[in-house]
């Protein structure tokens, strides 16, 4: 009975502010330029995998990247080199990331659509419908992303390591998922075998909804968070994550409904 007061309850919220007018600030927002798939797969993956820090300064960074590669990210990487790439990009800084982080990342992704013709048939290459969820395709699609000569950085997740992943689960949330505010295109792809994107702002949230009782947002609080979400949602456990996170981005929203929500569950 807790479970079905609860989906009520984020069903509100979820009715209530999933709409693109509640995305800014927010990544996500740059994804909604590309019609082509193949571009918005691009976009999004730099726009993740740099959401990181400050809003104000992920916006701006990620507006820069994809300024640089407009119209066509996907164009623009298939007719550079990595000089060109590396030249294009002289002087970039995002907190950790440098101009060597970002040459080498966008070299991997053009290394990536060079082998398989696109990023998402490299992350279909790794997935088995087999597998509980999306982390052994995360892992293949990473390594993938990674050249022997160049190294991204922290530009690119790695499962193995154990952390949450935040910015690779955002990333295939938006891709995979589709409905007002994620875009999609990944259609192969089962929602039940993402992940809950998890930040410290999320964390927070799952342990006053008691989906665990883990203290560190790490992997195994994401895996045991979707599970729990799983629960109420079995085919969608991701559904909840962007209109959770709006209440600590935006400054517009009903704050006391949120509180409500969350106390009286």
């Amino acid at each position: 009975m807790r479970l079905e007061r609860l989906k009520q309850k984020l069903d509100i919220i979820y009715n209530q502010y999933n709409r693109r007018r509640y995305v800014h600030p927010d990544p996500l927002e740059f994804l909604y330029s590309y019609k082509e798939i193949r571009d918005r797969e691009i976009a999004g993956l730099i726009a993740s995998s740099l959401a990181y820090g400050r809003v104000a300064q992920i916006l701006k960074s990620v507006a820069f990247v994809l300024n640089k590669m407009n119209p066509s990210p996907y164009l623009f990487l298939k007719n550079s080199t990595y000089t060109s790439i590396n030249r294009t990009f002289a002087g970039f800084t995002h907190r950790f990331a440098s101009q060597d982080h970002i040459a080498a990342f966008l070299a991997g992704i053009k290394n990536v659509i060079a082998g398989f013709g696109s990023l998402y048939e490299c992350f279909l290459a790794g997935f088995s419908a087999e597998n509980k969820n999306v982390i052994p395709a995360m892992t293949y699609f990473s390594t993938q992303l990674i050249t022997e000569q160049d190294k991204p950085g922290h530009l690119v997740a790695l499962p193995e390591k154990g952390s949450a992943c935040k910015r690779m689960n955002l990333f295939l949330r938006w891709m995979v998922r589709k409905d007002r505010v994620d875009p999609g295109g990944w259609n192969g792809i089962p929602l039940t075998k993402l992940i809950i994107p998890l930040d410290t702002h999320m964390h927070r949230i799952s342990l006053a909804l008691n989906l665990t009782k883990r203290k560190q947002a790490n992997m195994a609080a994401a895996l045991e968070i979707t599970s729990g979400f799983k629960k109420i949602v079995p085919d969608d456990p991701v559904k909840y994550d962007f209109v959770l996170t709006r209440f600590g981005i935006r400054n517009d929203m009903d704050n006391e409904l949120f509180d409500f929500q969350i106390t009286q569950s």
